[in-house]
């Protein structure tokens, strides 16, 4: 008899620990009498079909010991929503032609909104699965957990900083630093707090409003002057990619080219954030006689596709090896979950938003004790700095009255 196929497709953007779902998940799989095909490419292989699509077999000796390692060993693509609508069919053929019984998706929401389609369209025919990953840590997970990758790309985060914070230090200077977090500011806000950076700026202050570039660049440059103030010439501000989406794009454009990607959805990781705010700052500043160097950069790729740590690497083959056996006990239309020490299955239904298909974003609670920590440590204007006290000291750090100071800055802590 033929070995029934499980099929195994990642989506979206790397992240690290993919290579240990896929290999947990095939090394199962394959000890289950099951065959293991590797889409090569991600859908778009799958879009492709016929011959064209790329496809491994993968055996245990190709798998065994990729869980240490970065990437993905089947590569990854991001789709349009069009090409999906206009080449479902395609996907769906290709499926049969290859004869999957089981399929494994692993990717943001995104992929498991695909996923789920896939199922709907084939229910009873073909059994699907969904692993979650994103380093911008913004799924909503049952207990609060991170989604693999976030813990990687959180330590080499902060393992960056931490040297630059130094370099500012030692050369007596600023640095912008922009993060990835398209939806949420959890990776920046997880980098700037294990690094005691003195100052992380995230979309989640700001609400839903629409925020002037004038504001963020404010929120800087007080901070810088607050650290003047206390005798400190240097520091760093982390910033996440995700506050480009609260900018004003009619004012943006005018400073940056706005790019896009596969999906069609604004490249905010593309937006130069650091150097947008290293520029307004800089030239506010030394229109008062104030000189000070900012650098500004962008970390976000160099933790993509990271070699994992440990507890990534235990996490992820946790989530192939409940992922596989989910399948395999008749299991269907859900995604896996690590939730209070065990593995379990979670429907698509239960984590979706209805009103737009995709699974629920999680956003930073900026009314939790976890930013409100992280706020206490930032060094950034206060409403006691505007006190009689404080106020005199900072105003002329700031080369300003203490009224024209008053006027600049006091609306950011209203």
């Amino acid at each position: 008899m033929k070995k029934e196929v499980l099929a195994i497709v990642v989506g979206g953007g790397p992240a690290p620990g993919i290579n240990g779902v896929i290999s947990a998940a095939a090394i199962e799989a394959i000890n289950e009498g099951k065959k293991v095909m590797g889409i090569v490419g991600g859908f778009k292989s799958l879009f492709a079909g016929g011959k064209k699509a790329a496809v491994r077999e993968l055996s245990i000796e190709d798998v065994s010991r990729i869980h240490t390692t970065g990437g993905s060993i089947l590569r990854t693509s991001r789709d349009p929503m069009d090409t999906a609508k206009e080449k479902f069919s395609v996907l769906l053929a290709t499926l049969r032609q290859l004869n999957v019984r089981y399929l494994l998706t692993i990717g943001g929401d995104g992929t498991a909104f695909m996923a789920r389609w896939i199922e709907k369209e084939t229910r009873g025919k073909l059994s699907v699965v969904h692993v979650p990953k994103t380093i911008d840590n913004d799924l909503y997970l049952p207990g609060d957990r991170s989604s693999f990758g976030y813990n990687t790309a959180r330590h080499w985060g902060v393992e960056i900083v931490k040297n630059l914070m130094e370099d500012a230090k030692t050369t007596g200077r600023w640095y912008f630093i922009s993060t990835m977090g398209r939806n949420a500011g959890h990776l920046a806000l997880g980098i700037g707090k294990a690094a005691g950076a003195p100052l992380t700026l995230i979309p989640e202050e700001f609400g839903e409003r629409t925020v002037s570039l004038q504001k963020v660049s404010d929120i800087l440059e007080g901070s810088i002057i607050k650290r003047l103030s206390m005798k400190k010439d240097h520091g760093v501000a982390v910033l996440a990619e995700g506050i480009s989406g609260k900018l004003d794009m009619n004012e943006l454009e005018t400073l940056e080219d706005i790019q896009r990607d596969e999906a069609g959805r604004i490249r905010l990781s593309e937006i130069q954030l650091g150097r947008i705010f290293k520029e307004i700052v800089k030239k506010s500043l030394e229109s008062r006689g104030i000189r000070t160097t900012i650098v500004h950069k962008t970390i976000g790729y160099e933790l993509r596709a990271a070699a994992p740590i440990p507890y990534d690497i235990e996490y992820t083959r946790n989530l192939g090896y409940g992922a596989v056996r989910f399948l395999l006990c008749g299991g269907s239309g859900a995604m896996i979950v690590f939730d209070e020490g065990r593995l379990r299955p979670v429907s698509f239904v239960e984590l979706t938003d209805p009103l737009t298909g995709k699974i629920r974003n999680k956003l930073v609670d900026v009314n939790s004790e976890n930013y409100e920590v992280g706020r206490k440590y930032m060094i950034r204007l206060e409403k006691e700095d505007f006190a009689p006290a404080s106020i005199s000291l900072l105003a002329k750090t700031a080369g300003m009255s203490v009224a024209q100071f008053n006027k600049k800055f006091s609306s950011l802590v209203a």
